[in-house]
């Protein structure tokens, strides 16, 4: 019936320095600029706390259906090459996600991976049969990526 943990990860390469790309990860409201989610709900109600980026940074959502409810909190900030989120879902489903990122020098740029793992409870393993994580969550990584890759390249870039 399958592993009781999922894993998916998506990697990109960025015409950048790690420095750069980090800034973009560490800093939550950073976020808004590239997280494939942040579009489901125009409305979505935001909430930071703890310092404004690095390790202890919290950031939470609550927004409609789509968007659901959550917080995520960076765990751990080896700047700048990973950054650990620990992510909490609330709505639509209650679940708790390892997340990271890892940022590598790639010749004039960086590689970056996003990974996240977490569990599958039973629901989860017989709906892989005909939905698996790797479905769902793989195209948001890959238009994450996308967006982080065209903020972290731009002119504009801190």
């Amino acid at each position: 019936m399958g592993d009781s943990t999922f894993t998916v990860q998506r990697s990109t390469t960025v015409d950048a320095p790690p420095e750069r790309i980090y800034g973009h990860i560490t800093d939550f409201r950073q976020w808004r600029a590239w997280s494939p989610w942040e579009d489901l709900d125009p409305n979505l109600t935001r909430a930071y706390s703890g310092p404004e980026s690095g390790a202890g940074a919290s950031y939470a959502w609550s927004g409609n259906r789509k968007a659901g409810q959550g917080r995520m909190k960076i765990i751990d900030a080896d700047s700048p090459r990973t950054l650990r989120v620990e992510l909490v879902f609330e709505k639509p489903w209650k679940s708790r996600n390892d997340v990271v990122f890892s940022i590598e020098p790639a010749g004039d740029g960086s590689l970056v991976t996003w990974s996240m793992t977490g569990p599958r409870p039973l629901m989860l393993r017989l709906l892989g049969f005909v939905m698996s994580m790797e479905k769902m969550i793989g195209p948001d990584f890959e238009k994450g990526l996308a967006r982080l890759k065209a903020a972290a390249e731009s002119p504009k870039a801190p």
